[in-house]
Protein backbone atom coordinates (compact mmCIF):
# COMPACT_ATOMS: atom_id res chain seq x y z
CA UNK A 1 0.00 0.00 0.00
CA UNK A 2 1.73 3.40 -0.64
CA UNK A 3 1.67 5.52 1.94
CA UNK A 4 0.34 9.61 1.06
CA UNK A 5 3.48 10.87 2.81
CA UNK A 6 5.78 9.16 0.43
CA UNK A 7 4.21 10.19 -2.48
CA UNK A 8 3.95 14.30 -0.94
CA UNK A 9 8.06 13.21 -0.53
CA UNK A 10 8.69 12.48 -3.82
CA UNK A 11 6.56 15.64 -5.71
CA UNK A 12 8.91 17.40 -3.72
CA UNK A 13 11.99 15.79 -4.24
CA UNK A 14 11.45 15.69 -7.88
CA UNK A 15 10.51 19.41 -7.64
CA UNK A 16 13.63 20.71 -5.94
CA UNK A 17 16.11 18.00 -7.55
CA UNK A 18 17.63 16.79 -4.01
CA UNK A 19 17.18 15.15 -0.83
CA UNK A 20 18.60 18.02 0.95
CA UNK A 21 16.06 20.56 -0.59
CA UNK A 22 13.09 18.49 0.27
CA UNK A 23 13.86 17.80 3.36
CA UNK A 24 14.31 21.33 4.15
CA UNK A 25 11.33 22.31 3.29
CA UNK A 26 9.38 19.50 4.69
CA UNK A 27 10.88 19.51 8.01
CA UNK A 28 12.71 16.14 7.60
CA UNK A 29 16.35 15.41 7.63
CA UNK A 30 18.10 14.30 4.31
CA UNK A 31 18.29 10.74 5.66
CA UNK A 32 14.57 10.52 6.48
CA UNK A 33 13.92 11.58 3.29
CA UNK A 34 16.25 8.96 1.45
CA UNK A 35 14.74 6.01 3.68
CA UNK A 36 10.78 7.18 2.38
CA UNK A 37 12.33 7.11 -1.13
CA UNK A 38 14.01 3.76 -0.70
CA UNK A 39 10.72 2.27 0.84
CA UNK A 40 8.78 3.41 -2.25
CA UNK A 41 10.97 2.22 -4.02
CA UNK A 42 10.86 -1.51 -2.52
CA UNK A 43 6.73 -0.82 -2.44
CA UNK A 44 6.39 -0.29 -6.29
CA UNK A 45 9.59 -2.36 -7.44
CA UNK A 46 10.79 -0.25 -9.39
CA UNK A 47 14.62 1.84 -9.42
CA UNK A 48 13.05 6.00 -9.23
CA UNK A 49 16.43 7.59 -8.31
CA UNK A 50 20.03 6.64 -10.27
CA UNK A 51 21.96 7.47 -6.79
CA UNK A 52 25.46 8.63 -6.83
CA UNK A 53 27.90 9.19 -4.09
CA UNK A 54 27.18 12.71 -4.23
CA UNK A 55 23.54 13.09 -5.89
CA UNK A 56 20.20 11.59 -6.63
CA UNK A 57 18.64 12.02 -10.11
CA UNK A 58 14.92 11.38 -10.50
CA UNK A 59 14.22 8.73 -13.11
CA UNK A 60 11.88 9.05 -15.63
CA UNK A 61 9.35 6.73 -13.64
CA UNK A 62 9.85 8.76 -10.77
CA UNK A 63 8.81 11.98 -12.71
CA UNK A 64 6.11 9.76 -14.11
CA UNK A 65 5.37 9.12 -10.43
CA UNK A 66 5.42 12.45 -9.24
CA UNK A 67 2.68 13.54 -12.09
CA UNK A 68 0.15 10.54 -10.96
CA UNK A 69 0.75 11.59 -7.08
CA UNK A 70 -0.17 15.44 -7.70
CA UNK A 71 -3.37 14.15 -8.69
CA UNK A 72 -3.65 11.43 -5.90
CA UNK A 73 -3.09 14.03 -3.31
CA UNK A 74 -5.14 16.72 -4.56
CA UNK A 75 -8.10 14.24 -4.22
CA UNK A 76 -6.82 12.95 -0.36
CA UNK A 77 -6.66 16.68 0.83
CA UNK A 78 -9.95 17.27 -0.89
CA UNK A 79 -11.65 13.94 0.47
CA UNK A 80 -10.21 15.28 4.27
CA UNK A 81 -11.58 18.83 3.51
CA UNK A 82 -15.01 17.56 3.06
CA UNK A 83 -15.04 15.09 5.69
CA UNK A 84 -13.53 17.94 8.06
CA UNK A 85 -16.21 20.43 6.85
CA UNK A 86 -18.80 17.94 8.26
CA UNK A 87 -17.68 17.32 11.34
CA UNK A 88 -17.60 21.22 11.77
CA UNK A 89 -21.02 21.01 11.00
CA UNK A 90 -22.18 18.29 13.38
CA UNK A 91 -20.11 19.21 15.90
CA UNK A 92 -19.45 23.18 15.46
CA UNK A 93 -21.37 25.46 17.96
CA UNK A 94 -24.32 27.23 17.33
CA UNK A 95 -24.57 30.97 17.18
CA UNK A 96 -27.68 32.09 17.41
CA UNK A 97 -29.23 36.16 18.03
CA UNK A 98 -32.41 36.66 18.54
CA UNK A 99 -34.38 40.04 19.34
CA UNK A 100 -34.85 40.53 23.45
CA UNK A 101 -38.92 39.97 23.50
CA UNK A 102 -38.11 36.39 21.83
CA UNK A 103 -36.20 35.36 24.86
CA UNK A 104 -38.99 34.06 26.19
CA UNK A 105 -39.74 31.25 23.37
CA UNK A 106 -36.28 30.27 23.10
CA UNK A 107 -35.56 29.95 26.89
CA UNK A 108 -38.98 27.65 26.60
CA UNK A 109 -37.04 25.75 23.88
CA UNK A 110 -34.19 25.49 25.44
CA UNK A 111 -35.80 24.30 29.19
CA UNK A 112 -36.94 21.50 27.01
CA UNK A 113 -33.39 20.38 25.80
CA UNK A 114 -30.94 17.60 27.39
CA UNK A 115 -28.15 19.51 28.94
CA UNK A 116 -26.20 17.33 25.82
CA UNK A 117 -28.43 19.26 23.61
CA UNK A 118 -27.67 22.41 24.18
CA UNK A 119 -24.23 22.11 24.86
CA UNK A 120 -22.29 24.69 22.21
CA UNK A 121 -25.47 26.72 21.80
CA UNK A 122 -24.62 30.52 22.16
CA UNK A 123 -26.83 33.49 21.68
CA UNK A 124 -26.95 36.88 21.45
CA UNK A 125 -29.53 39.37 22.19
CA UNK A 126 -30.10 42.42 20.58
CA UNK A 127 -32.50 44.49 18.62
CA UNK A 128 -32.53 43.26 15.24
CA UNK A 129 -30.78 46.28 13.59
CA UNK A 130 -27.71 44.70 15.86
CA UNK A 131 -28.05 41.30 14.50
CA UNK A 132 -28.46 41.72 10.90
CA UNK A 133 -24.53 43.16 10.56
CA UNK A 134 -23.46 40.33 12.29
CA UNK A 135 -24.38 38.00 9.96
CA UNK A 136 -22.36 38.51 6.85
CA UNK A 137 -19.68 36.49 5.09
CA UNK A 138 -17.53 36.92 8.45
CA UNK A 139 -19.78 37.58 10.71
CA UNK A 140 -19.62 35.66 14.07
CA UNK A 141 -23.25 34.72 14.08
CA UNK A 142 -24.63 31.35 12.21
CA UNK A 143 -28.26 32.60 12.04
CA UNK A 144 -30.67 35.17 13.30
CA UNK A 145 -34.18 35.55 14.68
CA UNK A 146 -35.41 39.16 13.98
CA UNK A 147 -38.25 41.42 13.36
CA UNK A 148 -39.80 44.02 11.31
CA UNK A 149 -42.30 46.39 11.88
CA UNK A 150 -43.47 46.92 7.80
CA UNK A 151 -40.78 48.40 5.85
CA UNK A 152 -39.13 49.89 8.75
CA UNK A 153 -35.78 50.25 6.56
CA UNK A 154 -33.91 47.24 7.32
CA UNK A 155 -32.20 45.88 5.04
CA UNK A 156 -29.76 42.63 4.80
CA UNK A 157 -27.57 40.72 2.22
CA UNK A 158 -29.63 39.06 -0.32
CA UNK A 159 -27.36 35.74 0.01
CA UNK A 160 -29.01 35.38 3.72
CA UNK A 161 -31.96 33.00 3.68
CA UNK A 162 -34.99 34.01 5.01
CA UNK A 163 -37.72 31.72 6.85
CA UNK A 164 -40.78 33.63 7.98
CA UNK A 165 -41.57 32.50 11.97
CA UNK A 166 -44.73 34.22 12.81
CA UNK A 167 -47.06 37.65 12.45
CA UNK A 168 -46.78 39.04 15.46
CA UNK A 169 -49.73 41.69 16.48
CA UNK A 170 -49.36 44.91 18.83
CA UNK A 171 -52.12 45.26 21.08
CA UNK A 172 -52.95 48.57 23.07
CA UNK A 173 -51.94 48.22 26.67
CA UNK A 174 -53.34 50.75 29.75
CA UNK A 175 -52.69 50.96 33.38
CA UNK A 176 -55.15 48.81 35.13
CA UNK A 177 -55.40 52.06 37.80
CA UNK A 178 -56.81 54.01 34.67
CA UNK A 179 -60.78 54.64 34.52
CA UNK A 180 -62.31 52.05 31.76
CA UNK A 181 -62.07 53.50 28.33
CA UNK A 182 -63.63 50.53 26.30
CA UNK A 183 -64.35 50.66 24.03
CA UNK A 184 -61.19 52.23 23.37
CA UNK A 185 -62.32 54.37 20.39
CA UNK A 186 -59.44 56.43 18.89
CA UNK A 187 -61.15 59.63 20.09
CA UNK A 188 -61.16 58.51 23.95
CA UNK A 189 -56.91 58.42 23.52
CA UNK A 190 -56.34 61.65 22.61
CA UNK A 191 -55.23 63.38 25.78
CA UNK A 192 -53.37 60.46 27.07
CA UNK A 193 -50.13 60.19 28.32
CA UNK A 194 -47.99 57.55 26.00
CA UNK A 195 -44.73 55.59 26.01
CA UNK A 196 -43.18 55.44 22.95
CA UNK A 197 -40.14 54.57 21.41
CA UNK A 198 -37.03 56.70 21.28
CA UNK A 199 -36.88 59.32 18.38
CA UNK A 200 -35.30 58.55 15.04
CA UNK A 201 -35.82 54.37 15.32
CA UNK A 202 -37.11 52.68 12.91
CA UNK A 203 -40.18 51.67 15.39
CA UNK A 204 -40.45 55.53 16.26
CA UNK A 205 -41.18 56.40 12.57
CA UNK A 206 -43.80 53.59 11.64
CA UNK A 207 -45.58 54.49 15.00
CA UNK A 208 -45.38 58.31 14.58
CA UNK A 209 -47.09 57.64 11.10
CA UNK A 210 -49.60 55.61 12.07
CA UNK A 211 -50.38 58.20 15.07
CA UNK A 212 -50.43 60.74 12.77
CA UNK A 213 -53.20 58.63 10.20
CA UNK A 214 -55.12 58.20 13.82
CA UNK A 215 -55.27 61.77 14.22
CA UNK A 216 -53.45 61.10 17.30
CA UNK A 217 -50.78 63.54 18.38
CA UNK A 218 -49.60 61.78 21.78
CA UNK A 219 -48.28 63.42 24.77
CA UNK A 220 -45.29 61.18 25.67
CA UNK A 221 -44.48 60.59 29.47
CA UNK A 222 -41.75 58.26 28.29
CA UNK A 223 -39.45 56.66 26.29
CA UNK A 224 -38.52 52.83 25.90
CA UNK A 225 -37.54 50.68 23.49
CA UNK A 226 -37.68 48.10 25.58
CA UNK A 227 -40.96 46.11 25.89
CA UNK A 228 -40.38 44.91 29.38
CA UNK A 229 -39.81 48.33 30.66
CA UNK A 230 -42.78 49.73 28.60
CA UNK A 231 -44.71 47.23 30.40
CA UNK A 232 -43.17 47.88 33.55
CA UNK A 233 -43.76 51.83 33.26
CA UNK A 234 -47.51 50.89 32.30
CA UNK A 235 -48.45 49.08 35.35
CA UNK A 236 -46.93 51.89 37.02
CA UNK A 237 -49.50 54.47 35.58
CA UNK A 238 -46.99 56.37 33.39
CA UNK A 239 -48.99 55.89 30.41
CA UNK A 240 -50.44 54.04 27.32
CA UNK A 241 -48.16 52.18 24.65
CA UNK A 242 -48.85 49.87 21.78
CA UNK A 243 -47.20 46.12 22.27
CA UNK A 244 -46.99 43.41 20.49
CA UNK A 245 -48.25 40.00 21.49
CA UNK A 246 -45.07 38.51 22.26
CA UNK A 247 -43.66 40.90 24.87
CA UNK A 248 -47.21 40.22 26.96
CA UNK A 249 -46.45 36.76 27.86
CA UNK A 250 -46.86 36.51 31.62
CA UNK A 251 -48.07 40.13 31.96
CA UNK A 252 -48.71 40.97 35.74
CA UNK A 253 -51.99 41.70 36.58
CA UNK A 254 -51.30 45.56 36.42
CA UNK A 255 -51.90 46.21 33.55
CA UNK A 256 -55.09 45.49 30.72
CA UNK A 257 -54.36 44.31 27.21
CA UNK A 258 -57.37 45.53 24.94
CA UNK A 259 -57.75 44.22 21.19
CA UNK A 260 -59.18 46.58 19.33
CA UNK A 261 -60.79 46.58 15.25
CA UNK A 262 -59.15 49.73 14.42
CA UNK A 263 -55.38 48.74 15.30
CA UNK A 264 -54.43 46.36 12.30
CA UNK A 265 -50.61 46.37 12.80
CA UNK A 266 -47.96 43.90 13.76
CA UNK A 267 -44.25 42.65 13.48
CA UNK A 268 -42.85 40.45 11.23
CA UNK A 269 -41.06 37.59 12.79
CA UNK A 270 -38.35 35.60 10.60
CA UNK A 271 -34.99 33.67 10.75
CA UNK A 272 -31.89 35.27 9.16
CA UNK A 273 -29.66 32.20 8.10
CA UNK A 274 -26.13 32.25 6.77
CA UNK A 275 -26.27 29.60 4.24
CA UNK A 276 -23.02 28.44 4.46
CA UNK A 277 -23.31 27.34 8.23
CA UNK A 278 -26.90 25.98 7.64
CA UNK A 279 -26.49 22.43 9.77
CA UNK A 280 -28.69 19.75 10.40
CA UNK A 281 -28.31 20.73 13.94
CA UNK A 282 -28.96 24.48 13.95
CA UNK A 283 -32.26 23.53 11.21
CA UNK A 284 -34.06 21.39 14.14
CA UNK A 285 -33.23 24.42 16.84
CA UNK A 286 -35.05 26.88 14.32
CA UNK A 287 -37.48 24.04 13.88
CA UNK A 288 -38.57 24.65 17.12
CA UNK A 289 -38.65 27.65 17.64
CA UNK A 290 -41.11 27.93 15.25
CA UNK A 291 -44.29 29.47 16.84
Amino acid sequence: MLKPEHLRTLREVVELGSFAAAANRLGYTASAVSQQMAALEREIGVRLFARSAHSALPTSAAEVLARQAETVLIDIERMVATVQAVHRNSERQIRLGVFPSFTDVLTGVLRRMEPEERAGIRVSVAESSQLIPRLGAGGEMDAAIIYQVGNSGLSWPSALGRRWIAEDRYKLVLPRSWPDLAPYRVEHLVDLPWIMHHPATSDAAIFEGLFAHWGLHPRVACHSDDFKITIAMIGAGMGAALVPELALRGHGPDIVVADVPWLNISRSIFTLVHPDRETARLQSLLDALTL
